[in-house]
């Protein structure tokens, strides 16, 4: 959709001057809600606190005590500024042989060593972002599309159409079923992009999920292998987060399928896209990972990898840091034990005044269910209430149609993005919110058990005849048609 050009605006691209980046987005809204009053502890306490960033900062810690034991790992330093100038002006696009040997071993550690990535496939990115991207114009033409079950990150409708031209079609999935992504779903989107004469050249999946915080099993990955390979397109697999797993012995890659069963497709079908913005904690330094089973993807992604490589200052670093065994041990036994304790913290004090979430354990947030709190069953409600959360409660989490969710009232809770006293604050925001709701419901449940009291008392009085005429019956009461 083009928007509406100034005279300024006429005579640039319809590329740059498109409304595909997607910022009219309420998930992009409660940032800018954010952005204009947020909270401090002293100097904003009541401003809006930010639950809608997945970031992972409960690990700095450890991250700040390794930098400081290390300083040879920076060229920056007296200890490491030896290697300054040849860090300074080395650039190859293929990436330092010591970081794309750091990454894969770090790739296997966090998938718990059940499987091996080949440092040869690793092709780096400006982030996951431009990771989405480079793999999307390798893989489509514009005009052609991706399936992506629902829910799904709103950034990929930036990130994989908005310069490319690609289509994303939705998988429609549901809590009937806690939104697993079934063949029958999958098969009914393929076959409505061939009625409307889309090509589908491929199969976009999260795992584990954002916005679910759920991870696929097996079996269900062995069905998207085996639906791909039947369809001859393309999956893509994005495990972003697969360091946030709380039980590493649970979560599976799409890798281990392919080591398991290595006839089960082509393998050349096969693509993963990962980063270190959640699993460490680095969306600052830009560090997205192309990993293909497909040779001439990788030769391909590599040479485009140019317009946003990362820079090899970080790469020297990150290479020292995640070259360092024990440390690389700690940190994500550490991390999945923060992560777990404190989404527990969190879906336990909310579970206590009656509000739900999905269950899971994965990612840096969790889907909590706020239906029952809606007018009605529609999305036009489900952003009226979330206006309340934002402008009353004053908490910025995402709303699920900003998820393309299939079902209004669920929202997208981030949680490791803050310190404990900001949590405790959030909590008792929500907490508080809900108890005054509850306290409503009573009052008004009370006055309306007192009203039907003394409608039964006034009605025992009358003669039967009035009771059961037209005129008098109670049905016909406004105030009994208002109640229901």
């Amino acid at each position: 959709m083009e928007v509406a050009l100034n005279d300024s605006q006429k005579f640039l691209s319809k590329i740059a001057t498109n409304d595909g980046h997607g910022e009219n987005s309420p998930y992009f809204d409660g940032w800018k809600a954010y952005d204009t009053n947020p909270y401090h502890p002293q100097n904003n306490p009541t401003g809006v606190i930010q639950m809608g960033l997945a970031e992972n900062q409960l690990c700095f810690d450890l991250i700040q005590e390794w930098i400081e034991k290390h300083p040879e790992a920076s060229i920056c330093t007296p200890e490491g500024g030896f290697d300054f100038r040849e860090i300074a002006i080395f650039q190859d696009y293929h990436g330092l042989p010591k970081f794309r040997m750091a990454i894969a071993n770090f790739m296997s550690r966090v998938r718990g060593s059940r499987v091996r990535f080949d440092p040869n496939r690793i092709v780096m990115s400006g982030g996951a972002t431009g990771a989405h991207e480079t793999v999307a114009f390798c893989l489509a033409n514009p005009g052609e599309a991706f399936l992506v079950p629902t829910p799904y990150y709103p950034g990929f409708d930036r990130d994989l159409r908005w310069r490319t031209g690609v289509e994303l079609l939705p998988v429609v999935c549901g809590s009937w079923n806690n939104f697993k992504v079934s063949l029958a779903a999958l098969e009914e989107a393929y076959e409505k992009a061939k009625e409307s004469n889309i090509k589908v050249k491929g199969l976009l999946i999260t795992n584990p999920s954002n916005p679910l915080g759920t991870f696929f099993d097996k079996e269900t990955l062995k069905t998207l292998v085996t639906f791909v390979n039947d369809k001859n397109i393309h999956l893509i697999c994005d495990e972003i987060y697969a360091g946030t797993v709380t039980k590493d012995n649970e979560f599976i890659s799409i890798a281990e399928i392919l080591e398991e069963s290595p006839t089960i497709c082509n393998h050349d079908l096969i693509h993963i896209v990962y980063s270190l913005s959640k699993d460490m904690g680095f969306p600052g330094f830009r560090v997205g990972i192309i990993y293909s089973y497909n040779d001439t993807v990788v030769s391909i992604a590599r040479k485009m990898s140019s317009f946003g490589l990362v820079s090899t200052q970080t790469q020297h670093m990150i290479a020292s840091m995640l070259s360092d065994d024990d440390f690389v041990e700690n940190f994500i036994n550490e991390s999945r034990n923060r992560l777990a304790n404190r989404h527990d913290l969190f879906t336990r004090e909310l579970a206590q005044v009656g509000i739900s979430s999905l269950k899971s354990n994965a990612g840096l947030f969790f889907w909590m269910d706020l239906r029952r709190f809606l007018k009605d069953a529609t999305f036009e409600s489900e952003m009226t209430f979330w206006r309340i959360i934002i402008n009353e409660i004053k908490l910025n989490v995402s709303p699920g149609s900003s998820f393309h969710c299939s079902e209004p009232g669920w929202f997208r809770v981030c949680f490791a993005n803050m310190d404990d006293e900001t949590v405790t604050i959030a909590v008792r925001r929500m907490k508080s919110f809900v108890l005054k709701n509850k306290l409503f419901e009573i009052k008004t449940k009370s006055k309306k058990q007192c009203w039907q009291n003394n409608l039964h008392l006034k009605l025992s009085s009358r003669r039967l005849e009035d009771i059961m005429s037209p005129q008098y019956s109670p049905l016909n009461s406004p105030l009994v048609r208002a109640q229901t």
